[in-house]
């Protein structure tokens, strides 16, 4: 097992750093930034909320990866990364939030010891974490050193998951089920949403027996009525109404790993639109699984669902469904291929996705979800055992 309380074997870790320096390899670069912490994460195992300073994993081509970060984040660092305590660094606190200062001086300081200072260094341009000071600093401190645009490098070696980590899909399932039902057994007229909610997230931290329950990259959306024409709301203190539908697109998580599921319930009887809706969306979920093999692509599963809502007078634009796995907040998305018309990416047996074929119309929304996983023979499997309809309390 690897050193400290990183979840994963040494072999498993060993693994994702040969395929991310390939990359980097066919990339040209000497070293890599890596600044998402999905990505820190499933690198070195570090799991901590404080990715709102700035901190890193500094991989070169040989060698531990490095963890850098405020000093008083380093301890966080000492006890989850499976690193050595020699390849843990952290900054003083006199570099947070400073207007005389940056973080980033710092890490450049700390490459150029390393004989990295005019070195090809990769960084993650479009990440939510790695700002334009940052970025800007970090090019002003290394001037002889080479940057290159690295987003999603590491992102797009997370696609296939390997039987450790499809594992922590599955307990993940096991509670994103438990939520699901959750919300479904809770809803009624003159239930407060938020009391609601309130309930959804107790049940996704407490778990399912052994399974206990992380925070989730996204908190429960949960639109009622006309909010439901909307596709990322999230709960007020209203109660809820007879005559609305209010779909729950919730997500367990353990040990950051996300299993999505979406349900929607409605209070009362649904008008016929919705129910002619329902039956196209469920016979095109039908398609897309079983479109959803190794080998083809991943526009083969958006077609199948788009070819099936356009028999029954359906026209939806738009991606329905990404792949999922570890994240942190905002998003439980790996950012990577999408499920869409346009998209090529080969399938391949590991791969998992939310595939997510929503509907939202002018006056009621419909989210059916699965989470899905790509198999080595057969159509995708749907890992929550959650029944797929619209729920009806009448």
């Amino acid at each position: 097992m690897p050193k400290g309380n990183a979840p994963f074997s040494q072999t498993e870790y060993d693994r994702r750093i040969a395929l991310t320096r390939t990359a980097m390899s066919e990339a040209g670069l000497d070293a890599m930034f890596v600044t998402d912490p999905s990505n820190q994460a499933w690198l070195t195992g570090y799991d901590g909320w404080s990715f709102y300073v700035h901190q890193g994993v500094l991989l070169r081509m040989e060698g531990e990866p490095i963890w850098w970060g405020r000093y008083m984040d380093s301890i966080g660092g000492l006890r989850t990364c499976w690193m050595s305590e020699d390849n843990i660094f952290g900054y003083a606190d006199s570099y947070v939030q400073s207007t005389v200062r940056h973080p980033m001086q710092d890490l450049a300081a700390r490459l150029r010891d390393m004989g990295l200072g005019s070195a090809t260094i990769g960084v993650e341009m479009e990440n939510y974490y790695y700002s334009a000071k940052a970025h800007e600093v970090f090019v002003t401190e290394l001037p002889e050193a080479r940057f290159v645009d690295a987003t999603a490098l590491v992102n797009w070696q997370r696609l296939i998951k390997s039987q450790e980590e499809i594992a922590f899909i599955r307990k993940a399932a096991r509670i994103s089920e438990r939520v699901i039902e959750t919300a479904i057994d809770r809803a009624a007229p003159g239930v407060r949403k938020n009391d609601v909610v309130a309930d959804i997230m107790h049940a996704g931290i407490t778990g399912v027996d052994d399974i206990w329950g992380d925070y989730p990259a996204i908190v429960p959306l949960t639109p009622s009525g006309l909010d439901a024409t909307a596709a990322h709301l999230t709960w007020n203190g209203d109660p809820m109404r007879e005559g609305e539908a209010t779909f729950f697109e919730l997500s367990g998580c353990y040990r950051r790993y996300h299993a999505p599921l979406c349900r929607t319930v409605f209070l009362g009887k649904p008008p016929k639109e919705m129910r002619d809706a329902e039956e196209a969306q469920l016979e095109g979920i039908e398609a897309a699984l079983n479109a959803a093999r190794a080998g083809n692509r991943t526009c083969d599963i958006a077609q199948a669902l788009v070819d099936v809502l356009q028999k029954h007078g359906i026209f939806r634009e738009g991606r329905c469904g990404y792949p999922i796995g570890l994240s942190y907040p905002p998003d439980w998305g790996e950012r990577t291929a999408s499920i869409r018309v346009e998209d090529q990416t080969i399938l391949q047996p590991g791969m998992t996705f939310h595939f997510m074929p929503a509907l939202w119309m002018d006056t009621w929304g419909l989210e059916t979800t699965e989470t899905i996983l790509i198999k080595e023979n057969g159509p995708a499997e749907a890992l929550c055992n959650v029944e797929r309809k619209l729920f009806v309390k009448d």
